[in-house]
């Protein structure tokens, strides 16, 4: 198994460091959030998913995801012109495939909407993820009791109609119908956790303060983590399993990934996370590994018995 070779759009425009895309059985073009980012001090911290990918044949990406937060919403398209290019102009490789990292960070912002806007106005239910107190449902719902059900519907249009965009650029291109790939993410620890990003500066933790201004409990936060992404991750595969409006749209179930969960109130790293929100290496690694055998299924699929290529 080889490690995936990840290039940047840089390299190709290169005369010194252009690689030969034709010695690779897959060529992928990957885009992304911060789980994606090439940024050397999120690398040296705590990687990113693509290192960590192993093909059983030579596989290269170009990842766009560059050293910054692209793609920190899905509607930052329009910051990401070296994706769209090389994923939808009609002199663009025919890529074997595209990696997807999003919808992560739109779903803390959504979390992070206040109850009240800069004026003091209340924000209404369906512009936010969480409820304030007077607003809680019955003790007998849960932690879903905390959860704004109007909130996630208009998170889940937004997401839908997006992703159903990414889809139509990938089909004006001459990658019309190949795989889109993406993945959900793991139920973090809602902890004091940032990061202290040399190029972005330092920055977080991002559901922790989130869940305090909302006074929701603390005995409560674990579990209301894990609802939030929980929804995220049956919305990919909601949307994966209806071919007609995602068509060859494959998403990973890293919830189904064992991860050692950080210590409640820990700041640092802290089992296979980095931070409240970034995977460690170690978290990298088992995400990773088991995304691999997803994305090879699919590339490669195994030859029925009986008949042969």
């Amino acid at each position: 198994m080889d490690h995936l070779a990840c290039f940047t759009p840089g390299d190709l425009g290169s005369s010194s460091r252009a690689p030969d895309l034709g010695a690779y059985r897959w060529r992928l073009l990957a885009q992304g959030d911060s789980w994606f980012s090439n940024a050397k001090s999120k690398l040296d911290a705590h990687a990113n998913l693509l290192q960590e990918l192993v093909f059983p044949d030579p596989a290269c990406a170009v990842n766009c995801a560059g050293t910054g937060d692209a793609l920190a919403h899905m509607v930052d398209l329009e910051s990401a012109p070296d994706f769209v290019r090389l994923l939808s102009a009609p002199d663009s490789p025919v890529w074997s495939g595209i990696l997807l990292s999003v919808g992560g960070n739109d779903l803390i912002d959504a979390a992070k909407t206040p109850a009240h806007d800069g004026a003091g106005n209340e924000v209404p239910l369906h512009l936010r993820l969480l409820r304030r107190q007077t607003e809680w449902g019955p003790p007998s719902a849960g932690v879903a009791r905390y959860f704004s059900e109007p909130g996630w519907a208009t998170y889940a249009e937004y997401l839908r109609t997006n992703v159903r965009h990414l889809l139509t650029l990938r089909d004006q291109g001459p990658s019309a119908g190949k795989p889109v790939f993406m993945h959900c993410y793991a139920v973090p620890m809602p902890r004091p956790a940032g990061s202290e990003d040399l190029e972005l500066g330092a920055r977080g933790p991002w559901l922790y303060p989130a869940l305090k201004a909302y006074a929701l409990p603390g005995a409560d936060w674990a579990a209301i983590s894990r609802l939030m992404v929980f929804h995220l991750a049956q919305l990919l595969k909601s949307m994966a399993a209806d071919t007609q409006q995602f068509p060859g749209l494959h998403v990973f179930d890293s919830t189904s990934v064992p991860l050692a969960p950080a210590a409640p109130g820990s700041s640092g790293s802290s089992g296979d996370w980095h931070n409240e929100i970034h995977l460690n290496h170690s978290g990298s690694f088992k995400i990773a590994r088991a995304w691999s055998e997803h994305i090879q299924k699919v590339l490669n699929p195994p030859v029925p018995v009986g008949r042969h290529r």
